[in-house]
């Protein structure tokens, strides 16, 4: 525990707020606030990525000690943590929201392990901060078990994703009120340590550029690309064209990975984007069951929709605008901006067609299978089929056999089985000749298939069974449900309850569908 070794850079090189503490204000002319986590009634460690402790350099005995629950609880501080609290603005469903800001999130400092690797650890739900406005920055159980299980479930997925190291209880209780309806009660709360390379979000940007400091702005571009992007080269505009180019690329690919997996953000504010390309703030994000580009897990969004699962692609970009609007006072004219701009859409497209090569289990994708895919898509959507299970059942199914009996789990409606059953047979039948012109191997194309159709996700009906158990006194629930979801591609024998299709019971009930951005 006290081997780690701390390099602050966000706090050192960059200026922060005259003022320390925890009254909630308007900060100018600064990145950052010093504020100290609040203490907790009684930090008890629930639940912990054995991995990610590995990587920072903790042993078993470390994450059992008492003074691990009470550091990643907030109750103590190792040598060399100096926390604070970031300051940046955003968009929020598309509206200009001025200063956010970490409101219930503190970072105690940036470690270096064994390897070199730099990674910030961050307290969510660790108690007020001068950004946290009307809330308590507090977060309770239930949305830090979601937290917890999905940073480490999207990691073995392959996304891009921000880290979890651990789950602390508080011993304290938090009032929440989860469907905004004036029914507020107490609940149990917790802590998630999360961990990543960083968390400059694409707000950090856009705050001092709405206030006109362009000082600021540039001091942290400069910053971000000396230690974030240390591999880039060059000086002045050319250098900050190009790495904004490569921030547009790396988002492709991550949202590309979303759709691929079938995962919905559900709160894609620009303040919620990571300048590195990586997910970040799992709040009421969810996977869809049947497939459904319509669908968000967000009851803040139930009307707009702006959030939706065939949105995000178009949305990402939409906040990459924001963000080149950000950085306009640093280039003499909007050109190079729109230029690296173009690298998003280059790289959605090479990166779309990746994904239907994978799904499809092809050497590569033709522009036929991209129309082919957008068929498929358009039907699963219109038989009410489950996109986690038709493509995994679509693997191992004889295509000479002209059935859909090996697709009978996938669906969630008889009559719209029925309904859709002639079209999907005749597209079966015309996958069945492009799989016949490909070079692939019947057995390289089952495993390219494999290792790019998950068998497990974090539906939301399983993180609400972990949830509801943890809420009881029983936090197994969530070890277990995390173990299955370091293994996301492989059968795991005994584990197929949670390889199942969402359970009736599930459509409507609170945690298993739709979410508030209450936690």
């Amino acid at each position: 525990m006290q081997t780690l070794r701390f390099d602050n850079a966000f706090i050192r090189e960059l200026p922060g707020d005259a003022e320390s503490g925890p009254r909630v204000r308007q900060v100018h002319g600064a990145l950052w606030s010093r504020v100290e986590p609040t203490p907790v009634a009684q930090p008890r460690v629930l639940a912990y990525s054995a991995e990610m402790a590995q990587r920072l350099g903790f042993s078993e005995a470390d994450v059992a000690s008492p003074e691990f629950a009470a550091v990643f609880g907030g109750n103590a501080l190792l040598p060399g943590m100096e926390p604070y609290a970031a300051n940046y603005g955003g968009h929020q469903f598309g509206h200009w929201a001025g200063q956010l800001g970490d409101g219930r999130a503190i970072t105690l400092g940036e470690t270096i392990n064994a390897a070199g690797e730099r990674w910030e650890l961050q307290l969510k739900g660790a108690g007020m901060t001068p950004y946290s406005r009307s809330a308590d920055g507090r977060a309770v159980l239930r949305s830090s078990i979601r937290e917890f299980l999905c940073s480490e479930a999207m990691h073995h997925l392959g996304v891009p994703t921000t880290r979890a190291l651990s789950l602390v209880g508080t011993g304290d209780e938090v009032i929440r009120d989860m469907f905004y309806n004036g029914n507020a009660r107490p609940e149990p709360g917790a802590i998630v340590c999360r961990v990543a390379p960083s968390f400059i979000r694409f707000g950090n940007f856009e705050l001092p550029a709405a206030r006109g400091d362009i000082e600021l702005l540039r001091k942290l571009v400069d910053f971000c690309i000396r230690r974030d992007y240390p591999h880039l080269e060059g000086e002045g505009e050319a250098l900050y064209a190009q790495w904004f180019g490569e921030v547009c690329s790396r988002t492709a690919v991550m949202v590309s990975h979303w759709m691929r997996v079938g995962f919905v953000h559900g709160v894609m504010n620009t303040d919620n984007m990571s300048i590195l390309g990586l997910t970040i703030d799992y709040g009421p994000y969810g996977w869809i069951d049947n497939f459904d580009p319509d669908w968000t897990p967000n009851t803040t969004d139930r009307q707009q929709r702006r959030y939706r699962f065939g949105q995000q692609p178009h949305v990402a970009h939409w906040n990459l605008v924001q963000l080149a609007n950000a950085l306009v006072p640093l280039f003499e004219s909007v050109e190079p901006l729109e230029e690296a701009l173009q690298n998003y859409v280059d790289a959605w497209i090479d990166a779309d067609r990746e994904t239907i090569a994978r799904k499809l289990g092809l050497a590569e994708c033709r522009d036929e299978d991209v129309e082919m895919m957008q068929a498929l898509y358009a039907l699963l959507a219109l038989g009410e089929v489950d996109m986690t299970l038709f493509f995994r059942a679509l693997m191992d199914a004889d295509l000479q056999a002209r059935s859909l009996a090996p697709f009978a789990e996938a669906f969630y409606d008889d009559g719209k089985r029925e309904e859709v059953s002639p079209a999907l047979l005749a597209w079966l039948e015309r996958y069945s000749r492009r799989v016949a012109e490909d070079p692939l191997s019947a057995q390289d194309r089952r495993e390219r298939m494999r290792l790019g159709n998950p068998r497990y996700v974090l539906r939301n009906y399983l993180a609400q069974l972990a949830i509801d158990r943890a809420e009881q006194g029983d936090p197994s629930g969530i070890q277990e449900l995390l173990e299955v979801m370091r293994r996301p591609y492989d059968d795991q024998p005994g584990m197929e309850r949670f390889a199942e299709r969402r359970p009736d019971w599930a459509r409507t009930k609170a945690g298993c569908s739709m979410l508030s951005c209450s936690s």
